[in-house]
């Protein structure tokens, strides 16, 4: 008996349901965005996601498991592409520069400066301090997880790379901050930066990081004092 290509009456309500999900998400975090979380209001995400408001809270309760739901949608997404990222992080000592810094530019291009990492700083200015423990997931996997995996990187660049590195987590935090640096007070206005704007960043911080971890740098610096 030749089977028929449509889907059964439950794959249909499964997906059905999962189409609502993702609409559901995706206004949620636009009217986040927008209102912060005490301004948004269930009313306002259904008639952006063209559901009910019945329908949101069948799905998530309230308006803060809601939000948390967002948050963990978008680290899934986020970590998913930082640890592709980190996949390409160099593994030799060879021009070592010029490979940290294109690191450097796919870190910030991929996982720092997209949309997903400008909605996460935005609500951190504006509800960070009123609600802090609805960031207590994202503090814990996304800068936490990140710096952890990025302190293990350096720590197995180090034994082939001229690098003297005590604190390999301290090391990796301040690596994160220093290709952010020249690029942050853009992102509080939404600018989004540019090929080259990223590429001179990069640099600029990977050789202030060199300067201060770099074992010959070090070593030169110490004996021209002598």
């Amino acid at each position: 008996m030749k089977k028929s290509g449509l889907a059964s009456p439950d794959v249909r309500a499964q997906k059905g349901q999962l189409a609502k999900r993702v609409s559901i998400l995706e206004a949620a975090a636009d009217v986040f965005c927008r209102e912060g979380f005490s301004g948004a209001s269930i009313d306002e995400i259904a008639a952006e996601a063209g559901v009910s408001r019945q329908t949101i809270y069948n799905h998530y309760r309230e308006k803060e498991t809601l939000f948390m739901a967002v948050i963990q949608d978008i680290m899934d997404r986020t970590n998913g592409m930082l640890f592709s990222i980190l996949a390409t992080f160099p593994e030799k000592a060879d021009n070592l520069e010029e490979e940290l810094a294109a690191f450097a530019v796919r870190l910030n291009k991929s996982c720092i400066c997209n949309q997903d990492a400008k909605f996460i700083q935005k609500l951190i200015a504006t509800e960070g301090n009123r609600y802090p423990h609805l960031f207590q997931f994202w503090r814990e996997q996304g800068p936490g997880k990140t710096d952890r995996a990025l302190a293990a990187l350096f720590a197995r660049l180090a034994h082939s790379a001229p690098l003297d590195i005590d604190d390999f987590d301290l090391a990796a935090r301040q690596f994160i901050a220093l290709i952010k640096a020249d690029l942050q007070m853009g992102g509080l206005f939404g600018e989004a930066p540019s090929e080259a704007e990223l590429e001179v960043s990069a640099h600029q911080a990977v050789r202030t990081f060199l300067r201060a971890y770099g074992r010959e740098r070090r070593t030169s610096g110490l004996e021209a004092q002598h």
